[in-house]
């Protein structure tokens, strides 16, 4: 899938922009708000989407002082590139992806075993966020709701599905507000027709650098985790800069994000032992620090009040997926044939992000 046209003329700004993100979010991977993190007689690679960082900056800290013995060090960047240096044997013990087909990829490299999901609870997701619009101070284009975004002169940005989980996720949410869960396909599509070929420009990598983007000062809306949206007003306030808005549209998604232990790990033990930690109670609470919302039902509630505002409804990827797999069972996909409907992320995934994919083919044709 290219890369949507302007992306190199942000090139520069999206650079300086970073150095500040990066301060701004904690220093390096090793020392995040310049807490010791890589000392100890164990030692963890973890490999996660860039948007993740926040809860791990929270969690492994939290971790460490229980088990002080157990180092880390961090990768982050798009999700989509991150499960690709997986296959390639990068130094792996822990992924954090943040669409289940990233994870599937490795499974498919041996790498992860394949019963991942069933491991843990919640099918191996310990925290999630959800899609919301990220606008200027006062809102000055009158964004409320998704439709909003398809006003003239509305500038969005969104990263690149071909790379980024977020985009996957940025572009459902709206999908599945116009297509009422994908039982309208026409009407969805229609909604991503117009608003990749008419309001979505700039296409950065990674859901952080389409952060970077939108700090820098391109585009008038940023479409975005609401952890993303936390950290901007986070770091914004503590810089002094202009603060941004964020709102909930009155329909979005719930986002899925999978946490599960490489199999060619050389401490499995130490991978199990953090990767069980974050169901804890414990764990649960400290996640609103990071901006993601936790799993646990009691913790749920217990932490309501630490959002600004509660979602009206969520979609979830399930339903969308019950959706769009239907008439599916015979095809061939991927080179198989099918001998049931494809459900749940397969289904989502070849819907719409395949590459004969609704938004794969709107990418390639520049939206038209």
């Amino acid at each position: 899938m290219p890369s949507r046209p302007g992306r190199r003329a942000v090139a520069s700004l999206l650079a300086a922009a970073a150095l500040f993100l990066t301060a701004a979010c904690g220093g390096s991977t090793d020392t995040p708000g310049g807490i010791d993190i890589s000392s100890g007689s164990h030692h963890l690679n973890l490999v996660a989407f860039s948007a993740g960082k926040p809860a791990f900056d929270v969690e492994i800290p939290l971790f460490r002082k229980t088990h002080p013995d157990i180092g880390f060090s961090q990768s982050y960047g798009a999700s989509g590139d991150q499960s690709r240096k997986v296959v390639r044997h990068v130094p792996v013990d822990v992924v954090n992806f943040s669409v289940q087909p990233d994870v599937t990829r490795d499974v498919s490299a041996g790498l992860i075993d394949k019963n991942w999901e069933s491991a843990r609870p919640n099918k191996s997701v310990p925290f999630t966020s959800l899609v919301v619009i990220v606008v200027r101070q006062g809102n000055p284009k009158g964004i409320h709701d998704w439709a909003d975004l398809l006003k003239p002169g509305v500038d969005v940005i969104t990263p690149n599905p071909a790379s980024s989980g977020s985009a996957k996720w940025n572009l459902m949410a709206p999908y599945a507000a116009a297509s009422d869960g994908g039982r309208n396909p026409k009407a969805g599509q229609a909604f991503l027709k117009e608003l990749i070929g008419k309001h979505i420009h700039i296409s950065p990598s990674s859901g952080r650098d389409a952060t970077t983007a939108f700090e820098a000062g391109q585009g008038d809306v940023l479409l975005s985790y609401e952890s993303e949206a936390v950290m901007l007003q986070k770091q914004n306030k503590k810089a002094g800069l202009a603060p941004v808005e964020y709102l909930i549209p009155p329909q979005s998604i719930r986002i899925d994000l999978p946490v599960t232990v490489v199999n060619s790990s050389r401490d499995l033990a130490a991978a199990n032992t953090f990767v069980d930690f974050l169901y804890t109670a414990q764990a649960q609470r400290a996640l609103p620090a990071g901006g993601f919302r936790p799993v646990d039902p009691a913790i749920i509630a217990q932490t309501r009040d630490e959002f600004a505002a509660q979602p009206q409804f969520l979609w979830t990827v399930e339903q969308l997926g019950a959706e769009l797999g239907k008439g599916t069972a015979g095809k061939t996909v991927s080179g198989k044939r099918l001998t049931k409907d494809l459900t749940g992320w397969p289904a989502v995934d070849n819907a719409l992000f395949s590459a004969n994919g609704v938004v794969t083919k709107l990418y390639q044709a520049g939206g038209q």
